[in-house]
């Protein structure tokens, strides 16, 4: 009777450990792998990191529009911002203009 009581208490401590050490587990694996983990963490900083440099792409194109619009704004127009747009919408080239015809590769 006494070694059945010792078994059972010896038995109870290991699956209250075994029961502890699963739960420990359980949370440091979704620590890790969960929604709101380390890995889930360090492809949020990547996803940051792309659309940073899109951002940095995106300021400075439209710089360079600003800077276009700003050229042909009705208080100070340039003249060869003004004939460059009025040919490309056209279509046609001034006859004192050096053209080059490229073949196709």
């Amino acid at each position: 009777m006494v070694s059945h009581r010792r078994r059972r208490t010896i038995l109870t401590a290991i699956g209250l450990y075994l029961f502890a050490a699963a739960f420990v587990g359980y949370f440091a694996v979704n620590a890790f792998t969960g929604n709101h983990g380390l890995r889930a963490q360090q492809e949020i900083e990547q996803r940051l990191a792309r659309m940073q440099a899109e951002l940095d792409e995106v300021k400075a194109e439209r710089t360079v529009w600003e800077r276009r619009v700003s050229l042909l704004r009705s208080d100070k127009i340039d003249p060869d911002m003004l004939d460059e747009r009025a040919r490309a919408l056209i279509g046609f080239a001034d006859p004192r203009d050096v053209t080059l015809l490229l073949a196709p590769r």
